[in-house]
């Protein structure tokens, strides 16, 4: 079977003999031929959308140049190809005229059976592929215009070639989108800012506020070099996952909270049945030489209240803004509030500290974290056996900064589930566990620019579980974003 065997092909010659010898030609090649006399003809022919005209140039109503010029002129016809053929006009001025007109090709009569059906081949192959690929433009252009992300294409000079429908939508139909705009100040204008965003930037993220939503907005160089050149800008309305998002650490906040108010109460309850008891003795006494001291002890026991009451506040209720924070201090707090769940646990905490560098930070979300990694810490471990906590300053990628360890010796991870546990809603603690904490923990710290990590080992007699925080010193980043 010959290939395109069933394309259609219009012969178009005011002369019977001259298309009866391309139709005996084209028969015995496999092609399927039609004919016309008349270029009007030819256009009502081409309605049907042939694959192939071959066009003689000399027709008796109209040149073979007007009928060419009017195929090409309509969408609906101009992906015809179009053989332009002539006997007399076979000057290279004709032939230049005929490809001016919209000729795919054009050929002087008589010709070689041979090179008439390779012409023909040829032509068909180009209108294959030309189909071939407007069907995949169309195709792209649809899943383009059905992303519901925002994209936009940008030139070299930094402007605006394309972009689909909801990229339109996140800017807001009041924005005026058109091709060749400046992005930098389109985005300019959206976001506020005159951060070069798209400019000199190989990639680049960041979130933003429209109006009163959150977009996330990345711009890719498409070919990945330094060298200036194509990106592709993407605006992606993350508003909802930000509420979703805030409404999680919120809950977990809560639960945590909820989980200390237990061991608050039994660390409140020691010194307030003391100091009951020591009011009780001070105005049951005769003098007041007897009742200073215990008025003394009262005293004291009521700055141990105050002091508990301050650690729980300052790890419900945080600060706006980012404050130093000396990393020690915390720790020593978070000890101080998960020794009453250690013990229950028949677990010892114990808290070792190198130099340590002054951070920059919410004390209350910090506080959250590791107060969140000793209690999972003391849960697992074996009865009898301890949590270490170590603190030491050092250099990691060229930043100062804190690496804190939390060591158990519990019974290790199982392998098949390490990758999950920073994911939202994974727990293996079933119905005691929210699945929140450490996904909550992770987001937090790199709230702080830092990072959160973890090694474990179910071998017997090394078993246990290491998570490290690393937090980048006083002045060697930005602000967390508050």
């Amino acid at each position: 079977m010959h290939e395109f065997s069933q394309a259609r092909i219009l012969i178009v010659d005011d002369r019977e003999e001259n298309r009866y010898v391309v139709k005996r030609m084209l028969d015995s090649a496999g092609y399927l031929c039609e004919e016309a006399d008349r270029g009007d003809l030819a256009l009502n022919i081409a309605r049907t959308i042939p694959d192939l005209v071959i066009l003689d140039v000399n027709l008796p109503d109209m040149s073979g140049y007007e009928v060419c010029r009017t195929l090409k002129a309509d969408p609906y016809t101009a992906s015809i190809m179009v053989l332009q053929v002539s006997a007399s006009f076979i000057s290279n001025d004709d032939r230049v005229k005929a490809l001016e007109a919209g000729a795919d090709a054009y050929i002087t009569q008589p010709f070689d059976r041979m090179v008439l059906v390779a012409t023909v081949r040829a032509l068909l192959r180009l209108r294959t592929a030309e189909t071939h690929s407007r069907k995949a433009s169309q195709q792209w252009q649809t899943t383009f215009d059905s992303l519901s992300e925002g994209v936009a294409v940008i030139n070299e000079d930094g402007c605006l070639t394309r972009w689909n429908n909801a990229f339109q939508t996140i800017c807001g139909i009041e924005v005026d989108l058109e091709s060749g705009q400046d992005a930098q100040l389109l985005l300019n204008s959206l976001i506020g800012t005159s951060e070069p965003l798209v400019k000199n930037e190989t990639r680049f993220n960041g979130d933003f506020n429209i109006g009163k939503r959150t977009v996330q907005l990345s711009v890719n160089r498409t070919d990945g070099k330094m060298s200036t050149g194509e990106k592709v800008l993407i605006l992606a309305d993350i508003t909802d996952r930000k509420l979703a998002e805030h409404a999680l650490r919120t809950a977990e906040r809560m639960s945590a909270t909820g989980k200390l108010a237990n061991a608050i109460a039994h660390e409140i309850n020691n010194p307030l049945e003391a100091l009951t008891n020591l009011i009780y003795l001070a105005r049951s006494s005769g003098s007041i030489e007897t009742a200073l001291p215990l008025l003394e002890s009262a005293a004291r026991e009521l700055d141990r209240i105050a002091r508990i009451t301050k650690q729980s506040l300052s790890f419900h209720r945080d600060t706006d803004k980012p404050i130093k924070i000396n990393l020690e201090e915390l720790l020593t707090e978070v000890v101080s509030l998960m020794g009453r769940s250690a013990a229950v646990h028949r677990v010892r905490v114990q808290l070792q500290t190198r130099s340590v560098e002054s951070i920059y930070g919410f004390p209350g979300q910090l506080a959250q974290v590791f107060s969140n990694l000793v209690r999972n810490a003391t849960e697992v471990s074996a009865p009898g056996s301890d949590v270490i906590i170590r603190i030491s300053a050092i250099h990691r990628a060229g930043r100062r900064g804190n690496r804190v360890t939390i060591h158990d010796r519990g019974a290790g991870i199982p392998e098949e589930i390490r990758r999950n546990i920073f994911d939202p809603f994974f727990t293996t603690k079933e119905l005691r566990g929210s699945g929140l904490g450490l996904w909550v923990s992770k987001s937090l710290i790199a709230r702080h620019q830092g990072t959160i990590r973890f090694r474990s080992c179910k071998q017997a007699g090394r078993s246990g579980t290491t998570f490290e925080v690393f937090l980048p010193a006083y002045g060697t980043t930005t602000e967390p974003a508050s």
